[in-house]
């Protein structure tokens, strides 16, 4: 008996360890957070005691959330993704001009994704089929999008004020509660990619393709398909983000989309996610949104100007790479 109980603490302890080594970087990431909260509730505690800087938090946290866990297949494919800020503009906008042209914003917002999916199908085949570097076809399909943006609006916005407070507006992005819906959205969002990344064969195959091509293509992996599926989700991703970002304030600006490149990238590899590809985590990225997501608001309470926010994006990038460096054998 003595032995019994000796051999099932020790597997009770071996399985307590597999867990901690599984999940090492989501939890590192939430240490992450945590720490930063705590730092901000020391250095500003009448702004994070005041429940409506959460509210006003947790009301544009959705959309950076939404897009860092679907950079995250990007970047764990060994690849990256620098358009998906013009597709948040070029889909939204697509949403936006039906929706002012009395369509229905149902049909607006699957225009809207069918935008974006084709957006991240262009940017796959780029990389995958024409050979360009994932850096360079994207940042210039970045380019080449936002100047598209430009040359179809010229510069002007798409009030959507009439959209407030109908249906759609309010399952997308209204309030339960206290409790934005967006938020809601972004939890299914998030569950959809760790069912898709932790528990569906596509995960497996885009860290395999990430960390060792040439392998992937021994096994029998499509190498190909799988980095284009990785790239439409994405797209779609940042179309959704998009529409509820236009609901959210109420107007397009051809500008939408600006601002999220740094801090989408910061919260994918605060949250565990390496630039080499190979390994990545869903949940991480979720708790790096939420860092970077307070880290304005803190920086704003805490007596600084807003001059201080890209640093400060800048500096938790660097110093979460040198962690991974640091720990890359261990990854592997």
């Amino acid at each position: 008996m003595e032995a019994t109980a000796v051999s099932t603490k020790a597997q009770e302890r071996n399985a307590i360890r597999t867990w901690l080594d599984q999940n090492r970087r989501g939890l590192s990431a939430f240490v992450i957070f945590m720490g930063l909260w705590i730092l901000f509730l020391i250095t500003a505690p009448g702004t994070f005691t005041n429940p409506q800087a959460y509210r006003a938090i947790f009301t544009t946290l959705p959309i950076d959330i939404i897009l860092a866990v679907s950079l995250v297949f990007i970047v764990t494919s060994g690849e990256s993704d620098l358009s998906f800020p013009s597709v948040f503009g070029l889909s939204s906008y697509a949403f936006a001009l039906l929706v002012s042209n009395e369509v229905s914003p149902v049909l607006g917002l699957l225009a809207a994704l069918l935008v974006g999916a084709a957006c991240g199908l262009v940017n796959g085949l780029l990389v995958t089929k024409v050979g360009l570097s994932s850096l360079v076809a994207t940042l210039g399909m970045n380019f080449f999008l936002r100047g598209l943006i430009n040359v179809l609006t010229q510069g002007i916005g798409i009030p959507l004020t009439m959209m407030i407070d109908t249906p759609f507006y309010n399952v997308l992005v209204g309030q339960v509660g206290d409790v934005p819906v967006a938020v809601l959205w972004a939890l299914l969002v998030v569950i959809i990619c760790l069912v898709l990344f932790n528990r569906h064969r596509l995960g497996t195959h885009i860290a395999i393709v990430g960390d060792n091509p040439e392998s992937a293509k021994e096994m029998g992996i499509d190498v190909a398909r799988t980095k284009i599926l990785a790239y439409v989700i994405v797209g779609l991703c940042a179309a959704f983000a998009g529409v509820m970002s236009s609901l959210i304030n109420s107007t397009w600006w051809p500008t939408a989309g600006d601002g999220y490149l740094l801090r989408t990238l910061a919260a994918v590899f605060i949250g565990g996610t390496p630039t080499w590809g190979g390994v990545g985590t869903v949940i991480g990225a979720v708790f790096g949104a939420m860092s970077v997501g307070f880290i304005e608001t803190g920086l704003i309470g805490a007596g600084l100007t807003a001059f201080w926010t890209q640093f400060a994006y800048g500096l938790v990038i660097i110093l979460s790479l040198i962690g991974h460096r640091f720990n890359q054998g261990r990854y592997r």
